[in-house]
């Protein structure tokens, strides 16, 4: 195998494993009261305009069935509204309510709660911390570029410089 075959076998394997320990330290769920479909759903339309269902399926990249279904739960709980698109089109839109970003942001602080946990047990400085954070958004960014999906980090002064270059 060559080298560059080996690295990118080593970057799959901790990829995987970053996955299993981020989910595994937001624990398990207790006290969180999102499905982790709609936190992710949440997550995206919080920082962007509303989206249609189409919208939805092509920035997660999956059928509109799927998305019609975890969006009509979110409808029955609350979380999020339908809307008449703003510039006059014939598709509905949706965008959170208040009650669906205040649920976010409690489930976000538990969430925070156990990256947290992870950064102070592997002993990271918070410039090793920001290095991180930095290549994550990157890389993000970059799969983003690729496939022709933008996830807006707009309105957020938390993220790095890089990350709005």
């Amino acid at each position: 195998m060559s080298e560059q075959a080996h690295r990118l076998s080593d970057l799959e394997r901790e990829l995987t494993l970053l996955s299993r320990h981020f989910i595994a330290a937001r624990g398990p769920r207790i006290g969180q009261s999102l499905e982790r479909s709609a936190y992710v759903l949440l997550t995206r339309l919080e920082v962007g305009d509303p989206l249609t269902l189409k919208e939805l399926a092509h920035t997660f990249q999956v059928d509109v069935s799927t998305i019609n279904r975890q969006v009509s739960a979110m409808l029955r709980n609350g979380l999020v509204e339908r809307i008449p698109d703003p510039e006059g089109g014939m598709a509905r839109k949706f965008r959170p309510t208040a009650l669906g970003l205040e649920r976010l942001e409690a489930d976000r602080a538990i969430s925070r709660a156990g990256t947290t946990r992870l950064i102070e047990a592997s002993g990271w400085t918070g410039e090793r911390t920001e290095q991180f954070l930095t290549l994550l958004v990157e890389f993000n960014q970059s799969i983003e570029q690729l496939e022709g999906l933008t996830w807006s980090r707009a309105g957020r002064p938390d993220t790095p410089s890089s990350a709005t270059d």
